[in-house]
């Protein structure tokens, strides 16, 4: 398998070289990524969707992530992360459909792993619930929403759990999964408080 070559970064975000993905996270270096959130409005309300990371995946298995996300290539531009939407989910879609919320710095340091990034971060705002969703099943084994208000207070701690209500997925029987924190990928306070935010401002 060929290796990923990324760009290394300082904590400034200027460049400084680029070697294989598994090198920079095994030295916790600072790399790029691309982040799209979908948020789906009904009736005034938002909901924010979390990809179910597949099964099989190396890294936070089963957990509850970002809607669609990768990392960039060194010899990729910011706009290539699109094709992350199009390999996890099966949506076409154009950068200009995406609503930039900035570069946020999100880091995930646990035993042998320091994940260290600073993430182009972008939403996605619909009002239609049934997208054609068509899952890269290696990767991905289902879409999952929640009132954004709902994940919000997740994360400030003032209620224990939330539901997920399921949106695709190949168990058809599956209607709602009750979600603790620890059912998601542990990213940043900082980095889900700007996410949270941002989606709040722009709905």
């Amino acid at each position: 398998m060929e290796q990923e070559y990324l760009s290394i970064f300082d904590e400034k975000h200027q460049k400084v070289g680029k070697n294989t993905r598994s090198f920079i996270h095994k030295h916790g270096l600072w790399h790029e990524t691309f982040h799209c959130w979908f948020v789906y409005i009904e009736n005034g309300v938002p909901y924010l969707y979390f990809q179910q990371r597949s099964k099989v995946k190396e890294d936070f298995p089963g957990l509850f992530d970002i809607t669609a996300a990768g990392h960039i290539l060194a010899n990729e531009t910011v706009n290539d992360g699109i094709r992350e939407v199009k390999e996890e989910l099966g949506i076409n879609m154009s950068m200009e459909e995406l609503q930039s919320i900035g570069i946020i710095k999100d880091s995930i340091l646990q035993e042998g792993f320091m994940d260290n990034e600073f993430a182009h971060t972008f939403i996605y705002i619909t009002e239609n619930k049934h997208l054609p969703f068509h899952l890269q099943e290696e990767e991905v084994s289902g879409i999952f929403s929640s009132p954004l208000a709902e994940v919000a207070r997740l994360y400030d701690k003032k209620v224990a759990h939330i539901s997920l209500q399921c949106i695709h997925s190949k168990n058809d029987d599956l209607i709602a999964i009750n979600a603790t924190l620890k059912d998601f990928v542990p990213h940043g306070t900082g980095y889900i408080n700007t996410v949270l935010m941002s989606a709040i401002r722009i709905k």
